[in-house]
């Protein structure tokens, strides 16, 4: 019997991520949707194998071949979804960026997520297949945090989180969580985390006894939010971005960065 060859190239999905159509499980909610064709025929699954996107339209529109991948560095502001738009009307990242971000810009997509209230270093990227591989728990990228909170802990209690915690049924993995400084009662807590589940420092806090009244992402990965102004963005340098796929492809999670425009 002869061997079938695997057919070449690679899944519709993921070369539509990479052009920054959207992300991965986005494109294939358009694809449900019948919101993309190859040619005039409705694509039907995102298990589709194609060398490359030509003759591929979204919504009508050919799409244009990838861009070279770009990373930004926002200083989310309280007060902000991070969605695209809200169907209650409140404002969202996209409002805040129109302003902040520099001439040229392509279209982005947020490296997960920031809740309402949760202020802080939000990166944002033209390539949906990056922005999966950020996201991802197994890439073990960390994410640092400070909080601002008020009730009775310890370090040794903050210690303990190191190995792991199980609250209303979810596990959240190792936080390495250390005391910054503390006044009475009102303390500022720095904690790092690789999985980033949904309000999960805020649980974890919460769930201590404590009352979270500020929280600020400061890293992600190897870039930190530095001294960047609230509600501004800038475009990360080029090498350092490339350090950090490199690192990646290592298994490595980079050196660190400051958010610094690209020069």
């Amino acid at each position: 019997m002869t061997k079938t060859e695997p057919p070449k190239g690679e899944r519709i999905a993921k070369l539509l991520a990479r052009a920054g159509i959207a992300s991965r499980r986005e494109v294939e909610r358009m694809i449900a949707d019948g919101r993309v064709k190859i040619g005039d025929i409705v694509l039907t699954t995102p298990a589709t194998v194609l060398e490359n996107l030509k003759g591929v339209m979204v919504d009508g529109k050919p799409v244009a071949a990838p861009e070279p991948t770009r990373l930004f560095a926002f200083h989310k502001p309280q007060g902000l979804l991070t969605a695209e738009r809200d169907p209650a009307g409140r404002p969202t990242i996209y409002s805040a960026l129109r302003n902040a971000l520099p001439k040229g810009a392509p279209r982005l997509m947020p490296v997960g997520r920031l809740d309402l209230n949760t202020e802080g270093l939000l990166l944002l990227t033209n390539d949906g297949e990056f922005k999966r591989q950020l996201e991802l728990p197994s890439t073990g990228i960390e994410r640092t945090y400070r909080a601002r909170t008020f009730g009775e802990i310890s370090q040794a209690r903050l210690e303990d989180l190191i190995e792991g915690i199980e609250i209303d049924g979810m596990r959240y993995g190792g936080i390495d969580a250390n005391m910054e400084r503390s006044t009475g009662r009102n303390q500022w807590i720095v904690l790092t985390l690789t999985e980033g589940k949904n309000r999960e420092v805020r649980r974890v806090l919460e769930h201590l006894g404590l009352k979270v009244s500020r929280l600020i992402r400061v890293g992600y990965g190897p870039f930190a939010l530095g001294d960047l102004p609230r509600g501004a963005a800038v475009e990360l340098k080029q090498r350092d971005l490339e350090a950090f796929q490199t690192s990646l492809a290592g298994g490595g999670k980079g050196q660190p960065h400051r958010a610094r425009p690209k020069k």
